[in-house]
């Protein structure tokens, strides 16, 4: 297409450039986002629609309900963005977009108003994976930090231990086997009556509670590195099913505390020992799940005596937002080989390959 070949031309003109603004979108799941961020770490808007209210009726997410709601807020959102930043249409350099993965129909919504915006403005479409952008995240908050380094990827839908040796390669070290540890808070909550969201719920009542029940024995794996979260999940549910049908009592607040410890003690000593045999001193923590108290806290503890260093985003940048995605499209504009490819469609799957790039894909 024209608009592709233009836009390789102007890619390699960007490059060079000194100050990017890149516009960045995300409506992976049910947050309808759009930011405006200098050289992947100056933010100028973050602009961000939760459908939290929406969807806590239903106990979750209800996808076709996400993805009506993006089309009703994606263009006051894109709007309220410029006016925040103070730019105009003509001063962006780019528009990111995640384009996978999540929910296809959301997806959709966000991915085709960046194709509209970049081909209405002419400028390059930089389709972002939505784990690269919770990645980098921590270049947003931690200008200091450059690769390499070791990274806790904890989110509703990946579990996984990656070295990130530079902007533009990986290495896998390992990954759940089943079910994501946010998947599993979400399961756990939801079983013992929690308001949506539950992880949220879990690490508050957690605070409160003991870590004195044992739902199921560690895993020993192929790889080390590797985790499940299926086994544990079921062992809290059986176990508070167990205790309504027999009519006994349970304390809710040592359940989260005992499965919030048994989610996270084994991955942060793995986490560690990634660091170690990789020889790195810095970890990061990307996804909504490094929100989580516990988490930080106890990694922070464990990452001292081995004398590592701990980043993690700030609150707001640990959930879904547009921000993180402009980071990243801006990384992978000026260290991945990025080629315009403006019929590229929505992935609501993308398999954590090892020895493959977030960024450079």
């Amino acid at each position: 297409m024209i608009y592709d070949e233009k836009m390789n031309e102007r890619i390699a003109e960007l490059k060079g450039k000194d100050n990017l603004i890149i516009l960045g979108i995300e409506s992976s799941c049910d947050e309808t986002s759009v930011a405006v961020v200098i050289n992947g770490q100056k933010v100028l808007s973050n602009v961000v629609s939760t459908q939290i209210p929406i969807h806590a009726q239903y106990g979750g997410v209800v996808p076709e309900i996400a993805s009506r709601n993006h089309i009703n807020n994606i263009s006051f959102v894109y709007k309220q963005a410029l006016a925040d930043a103070g730019i105009c249409e003509k001063d962006i350099d780019a528009v990111a977009v995640t384009y996978g993965p999540g929910l296809v129909g959301a997806l959709l919504v966000g991915l085709n108003y960046a194709k509209g915006l970049a081909y209405g403005l002419g400028v390059p479409l930089i389709p972002v994976n939505h784990i690269a952008g919770h990645i980098c995240a921590n270049f947003i908050d931690f200008p200091e930090l450059k690769p390499p380094f070791v990274c806790l990827i904890v989110s509703g839908g990946h579990t996984a231990i990656v070295l990130q040796k530079s902007y533009a390669e990986h290495e896998l070290f390992g990954s759940t086997l089943d079910d994501a540890v946010g998947e599993s808070f979400d399961k756990v909550a939801r079983v013992l009556g929690l308001k949506y969201p539950g992880g949220p719920m879990v690490d508050k009542l957690a605070k409160d509670g003991q870590n004195n029940i044992t739902f199921c024995k560690s895993h020993n794996f192929d790889n080390y590195f590797d985790c499940s979260y299926s086994g544990l999940k079921t062992a809290v549910i059986n176990y508070v099913n167990h205790c309504k049908q027999k009519n006994e009592e349970y304390n809710i607040n040592d359940v989260c505390k005992s499965f919030e410890c048994q989610a996270f003690d084994d991955l942060i000593e793995k986490t560690i020992t990634a660091c170690k045999q990789s020889g790195q001193n810095k970890i990061a923590l990307a996804g909504g799940v490094a929100a989580n108290s516990y988490l930080r806290e106890q990694i922070t503890l464990r990452a001292e005596k081995e004398n590592i260093k701990v980043y993690f985003p700030q609150m707001s940048l640990c959930g879904d937002n547009a921000a993180m995605i402009a980071s990243a499209g801006f990384f992978k504009l000026k260290y991945g080989d990025v080629k315009s490819n403006i019929s590229i469609n929505a992935q609501p799957t993308i398999p954590l390959d090892s020895n493959k790039s977030f960024l450079a894909k």
